[in-house]
């Protein structure tokens, strides 16, 4: 499979550095290593979020540093660990985050499918508040996926899930990112998932800090 993402000579803030990377197009491939090896790090420098103080990253073979950075976010993007989601109904929330980004939002059957990907089937009507940090996070990662990317890069995904949730909603992800050419990069703690969904693992070690 060609290469989406290709990382050469990275470092950050002369205080991480990387090994060179590939992620193939259509893969799952999970980013791996203890805290402060740089795994959030590297996510952000993949869709220009954080800059390289030295290397080259390139996308579809284009240097990043070439692109414009909004329509690279938009095609390389970033569900992070800080789950935000507006003071409305779910529906709502599909709604405003479209109409941030200047685009037509989804219906509702593709919004209500998308929830089920994710595992939280709860009716569109439902207000976000008070929905437990979990629920919140499905809801973020829905309307992330519904976005059609051409990379979708979770960190941390199933942080506040069971390990039960955790493993049906990667594996419907997965399975749905692969039937609709949307390459999935993951940052997780978990050695089971990454064994379970892993098609490429990019370990990060203790040796690229200094």
């Amino acid at each position: 499979m060609p290469a989406i993402i290709t990382a050469t000579n990275l470092r950050f803030l002369d205080k991480l550095r990387f090994p060179d990377i590939r992620v193939e197009q259509g893969s799952a491939t999970f980013i791996c290593g203890e805290s402060g090896t740089g795994k959030t790090t590297l996510l952000k420098m993949f869709n220009a979020t954080a800059t390289p103080a030295e290397g080259r990253i390139l996308f579809g073979g284009q240097d990043i540093a070439e692109m414009d950075t909004i329509a690279l976010r938009r095609q390389v993007l970033l569900a992070g660990q800080k789950v935000y989601l507006f003071d409305d109904t779910i529906r709502g929330n599909f709604e405003q985050f479209y109409a941030y980004r200047g685009e037509t939002c989804i219906g509702t059957d593709e919004m209500a499918g998308y929830l089920r990907l994710c595992c939280i089937e709860f009716p569109l009507s439902t207000r976000c508040q008070p929905l437990s940090g979990g629920e919140k996070q499905r809801v973020f990662l829905a309307v992330h996926l519904s976005m059609k990317p051409k990379v979708l890069m979770l960190d941390e995904p199933t942080a506040a899930l069971d390990k039960k949730t955790a493993k049906r909603m990667l594996s419907q992800m997965k399975e749905h990112c692969a039937d609709n050419g949307i390459t999935l990069v993951v940052v997780s703690h978990d050695p089971a998932l990454v064994g379970a969904f892993a098609d490429a693992v990019i370990p990060l070690t203790e040796e690229a800090c200094e």
